[in-house]
């Protein structure tokens, strides 16, 4: 899992995950490959989009396959559009504790189980929990998926385990919620700044969830949140590899599409009212260095052309010319000190962006002061950056770059059968048809400059700003050590 304060270093990263995601077992993705050709990316992603089949089982279930046979493995995934989105208060963390008691049997599998016979067929397995998602992931060589279909469709569909199991469990979850969460003051800083951005949206709450809903959690309340989610009509079925559509289509079929057709819960809408003023926060800690956090809650990608749409494709185009490769502007401003002053202002500064996600999407900006900088001057800095290109722009050659080098990204991933089934299984979590990345790869290479100065002009406003400021105070005692002596081991989910 991912420390839960994340800001994605290049371009890509924005499209695979909203910021700050808490994700579980999440490969990062590659360098690009600066020599790669818009051309060439939208020729590719051509190809694969007219490879992909998506259908419907009678039950409900999405199927979505995408042959790839330059090696004899498939990727498998089983998406449940369920996250920390979908929590309620008294229960958060409940979506991630399910992941983790989802490896603790059925009526034919004993705790542990469903791994070892995954590892015993040549794979690897894992799952991870997101603010908008839940997915559950194996990579095997393709003439044991089969097998591996039948493991997870039993999984999904009989779930259970005793008791016992889940008292053991929930203290691995409330260790990985110490090691990741409480003893990194930066992870709960970026939680409380979620928790001050975000009102009314769930949003606000830590996908880990708070401890004292851990405490709380019973056993029934993760089987109730099973019986609620856990249904074919909320789920999907994601292959990628060495395989044949027809085929999966039957293994599909035959492994899921028996299993009881039920009513998804109805959604309710938990609309984020809008901000009417700036909000800031102090996070006051034992480090040796500060930091700010800056954010504005921004239009997300929708797949489609209206403004909203428009902005966010240049919110990401922004954000890499920010951030997006080494030598970028928040980094030779700020880092290198070539800005107003010639000043070094931080150790670090980042950008990103979400662009997609089922809820509000938000553009960070943060910076590490270096010494004898204030706070205040390191975010004055970082907006600097922003009024700059509302004033003049930004060239040509650097949106050229960040063009091509994303670009580039997407033809380095496509060498991997688990990115992309990752990738397809996230356009589905957010509504998205399977064409989804080769016309989102069209769309940002339609970005224009003077798209990204509209955005820089308009969407940073101080009535929408949330800042939060790390604090360096000797005095705060760190919580190091679980109560009760020794420490349980964390797994890998």
């Amino acid at each position: 899992m991912k420390p839960p304060f994340h800001l994605p270093d290049r371009l890509r990263g924005v499209l695979l995950a909203s910021c700050a995601t808490l994700a579980l077992a999440m490969t990062p993705l590659q360098p690009a490959h600066a020599q790669a050709s818009p051309t060439t990316g939208s020729a590719l992603a051509v190809t694969q989009a007219s490879q992909t089949q998506r259908f419907t089982l009678a039950n409900g279930m999405t199927v979505i396959v995408r042959p790839d046979r330059r090696s004899p493995t498939v990727a498998h995934m089983l998406w449940v559009r369920v996250g920390s989105i979908d929590e309620v208060d008294g229960t958060s963390g409940v979506a991630h504790v399910l992941e983790h008691m989802m490896f603790k049997g059925t009526p034919d599998l004993k705790p542990g189980e469903f791994s070892r016979r995954v590892a015993a067929l040549g794979g690897r397995d894992n799952a991870f929990t997101s603010r908008d998602a839940t997915a559950y992931h194996q990579q095997i060589p393709s003439r044991h998926l089969e097998a591996v279909m039948r493991l997870e469709a039993d999984r999904f569909a009989r779930n259970q385990w005793p008791d016992d199991e889940f008292t053991r469990e929930i203290e691995v979850v409330k260790e990985e919620r110490r090691q990741r969460t409480e003893e990194s003051p930066r992870a709960r800083m970026f939680e409380a700044f979620s928790a001050m951005s975000f009102k009314a949206h769930p949003y606000r709450r830590p996908i880990i969830g708070w401890m004292s809903d851990l405490n709380a959690m019973t056993p029934e309340d993760v089987r109730a949140f099973y019986r609620q989610w856990y249904t074919p009509s909320n789920a999907a079925l994601v292959v990628v590899g060495d395989v044949d559509v027809d085929r999966v289509r039957a293994l599909a079929e035959e492994l899921y599409g028996h299993l009881p057709a039920r009513a998804t819960p109805a959604r309710k809408p938990r609309d984020e009212p809008a901000q009417a003023g700036p909000r800031r926060m102090e996070y006051r800690a034992a480090v040796e260095q500060g930091m700010v956090l800056l954010g504005w809650k921004m239009p997300r990608w929708q797949g489609g052309d209206t403004p909203d749409d428009q902005d966010a494709l240049a919110l990401t185009v922004l954000a890499a010319v920010l951030d997006g490769y080494s030598g970028a502007r928040l980094d030779r401003a700020l880092v290198q000190g070539s800005g107003a002053g010639g000043k070094r202002i931080a150790d670090s500064a980042g950008a990103s962006f979400g662009l997609l996600g089922r809820g509000p999407q938000q553009f960070l900006l943060s910076a590490v002061p270096a010494r004898g900088v204030s706070a205040e001057m390191a975010s004055a800095a970082l907006k600097a950056e922003i009024e700059r290109i509302a004033r003049e722009g930004i060239s040509e050659t650097e949106l050229r770059r960040v063009k091509t080098q994303w670009t580039a990204g997407e033809i380095y991933k496509l060498d991997s059968i688990f990115n992309q089934a990752r990738e397809l299984g996230n356009y589905w979590i957010n509504g998205l048809d399977i064409d989804a990345g080769e016309r989102l790869l069209t769309r940002l290479q339609e970005v224009t400059a003077a798209q990204v100065q509209s955005v820089a002009q308009r969407l940073f406003g101080d009535d929408g700003l949330n800042t939060a400021v790390l604090v360096p105070d000797p005095s705060r005692r760190e919580a190091r050590a679980a109560p009760g002596g020794q420490r349980p081991a964390l797994g890998r989910h």
